[in-house]
């Protein structure tokens, strides 16, 4: 459009302040672009919940039975044919935790792997952090993950032998405060690497299974490991052992947990929560060429 002078009149605009779809901007900004959209990604983690479990007949049962299922493969396989139940106290509850815990993290890392690719359409459809994406899986996780605590906490107090909860009970929110710290950093780390390769999606099930054996979910690695001291070490400075072990302490023997695995238990935390976030976000513009 011009004016009787052949001069322009189309108004410009100013271009300060924008940024390239998909561009990664500043880590300041991503963080605050992240939390002004946290309504959203806890709308999205309960919807995926929600059409979960309608899709199955006992719908929410479900996040009690899969792991109590679990928990009763692993005691007649592990507990009654293979005898690794001898030493422990309260197996039944050992094992409790040991699955239920350790399956919070496991569908996290399964979840973070294959967000990006799950999450193509929402990716070239709308301009958002990307690192929503892993962290709805742990969120998603989290909510499905809480109603299953109150039920391990019943179980132990309930069967034989039973365990007298004490004040150390409390303990349970920072330990799952911190394993939720590190599921997120572990989301995010394997959500770029399952965007760079496609075929880790199918490698998950059997990392997930190497790490369950070595986290000493259902037997004790200190009586197994014994006599093998490197071996019992790395296996030791495994941060699920960490986990597990804090819970199994605080909530099943009622006793104090060493301060050198709870700094552990920290440090597996936050480090990998600031590494695997930050390598997820170097990698924001390559995550919309899927």
């Amino acid at each position: 459009m011009t004016n009787p002078l052949g001069l322009s009149t189309i108004p410009s605009v100013s271009s300060e302040g924008l940024v390239p779809v998909g561009k990664r901007t500043s880590l300041r900004s991503y963080l605050a672009a992240l939390w002004n959209r946290r309504h959203f990604i806890i709308a999205e983690s309960r919807a995926k919940m929600s059409s979960s479990t309608r899709k199955n007949l006992l719908g929410y049962g479900w996040l009690f039975l899969n792991p109590l299922l679990s928990v009763l493969a692993f005691w007649f396989i592990f507990g009654f044919i293979l005898q690794s139940s001898r030493g422990i106290d309260n197996f039944i509850g050992y094992l409790v935790i040991g699955v239920f815990f350790f399956q919070y993290t496991g569908k996290s890392m399964t979840g973070g792997t294959n967000s990006i690719r799950s999450g193509a359409s929402m990716i070239k459809g709308f301009q958002f952090p990307r690192a929503a994406l892993p962290i709805s899986t742990v969120v998603r996780n989290f909510l499905d993950f809480i109603p299953s605590v109150v039920v391990m906490i019943i179980l132990i107090s309930v069967i034989q032998p039973a365990e007298v909860i004490t004040w150390r009970v409390l303990l349970i929110i920072p330990i799952i405060a911190l394993q939720t710290i590190f599921n997120v950093g572990l989301a995010c780390l394997l959500a770029r690497l399952g965007h760079k390769i496609p075929d880790l999606s199918n490698f998950m099930s059997i990392i997930s299974r190497f790490w369950l054996y070595g986290s000493g979910v259902f037997f004790s690695i200190e009586d197994r490991l014994g006599d093998h001291p490197l071996i019992l070490a790395a296996m030791q400075f495994n941060p699920m052992h960490s986990y597990l072990t804090l819970t199994r302490n605080a909530l099943l023997y009622g006793v104090d947990s060493p301060i050198w695995m709870w700094a552990m238990g920290t440090v597996w935390a936050f480090g990998l929560l600031i590494a695997g976030f930050l390598f997820f976000w170097r990698g924001e513009e390559s995550y919309g060429r899927l």
